[in-house]
């Protein structure tokens, strides 16, 4: 049957649709938890846990999605094609989006795993790669996908853009209006104590003047 000789075609295209969802899922939850949309109190510890379960099912499906190419007899995918940029002859630049973007999703994956035992600093540079990782994705999907042509698959990317760009510019603004604030509280504090010296260390009782 001609169902049966495309499965693994369908498989990766499957997988890589639900590889999409769980990734705009990732990117959302950790923007809203960075945003502080749901309140200034700290996080429940299984609202991380839900983040890190929603990363860990993107990437299953993602080696899903690349495991099933292989077999496959519609495009014919080796392992340079797989993982080599602009070696397939299928639609070169697609592929190489999503080879990409399948890199950063393991630096993003590996620093998450390491994120107790490297530097703070190194752990959320890398972690702002996951925009561009979601990025590269859509692009992946809309340029190398069969399944663009749906007017289902159209409204929730159209939708799942809007809701990424707009937590974005929250999270952007509330770094900014944090980082306003840093300044005023260290300025206020510079202010005080340029009016208020005493706040230094007191004069020893030798080096105070003699009473007359």
């Amino acid at each position: 049957m001609e169902i049966s000789e495309q499965i693994w075609w369908y498989t990766a295209r499957a997988a890589g649709l639900v590889a999409l969802g769980g990734l705009t899922l990732s990117v959302v939850w950790g923007l809203i938890l960075s945003t502080r949309i749901l309140g200034r109190r700290a996080p429940a510890p299984w609202i991380f846990e839900l983040h890190r379960f929603v990363s860990l099912v993107t990437v299953v499906f993602v080696g899903v999605h690349i495991a099933a190419l292989v077999p496959d007899n519609y495009v014919h995918f080796g392992w340079a094609e797989i993982f080599v940029p602009g070696a397939s002859e299928w639609k070169p630049g697609a592929v190489a989006w999503g080879i990409v973007a399948f890199y950063l999703l393991v630096a993003v994956q590996v620093s998450s795993m390491l994120m107790r035992r490297i530097p703070r600093r190194w752990w959320r540079l890398i972690h702002f790669a996951s925009f561009a990782l979601w990025a590269f994705t859509i692009v992946h999907v809309i340029t190398a996908g069969t399944d663009t042509g749906s007017k289902a698959f159209a409204w929730v990317a159209v939708g799942a853009v809007q809701l990424v760009l707009f937590l974005t510019i929250v999270r952007i603004m509330t770094a900014a209006r944090l980082r306003r604030a840093l300044r005023a509280s260290s300025s206020f504090g510079a202010d005080r104590e340029t009016e208020f010296p005493s706040a230094g260390p007191a004069p020893s009782a030798d080096r105070a003047p003699a009473r007359r």
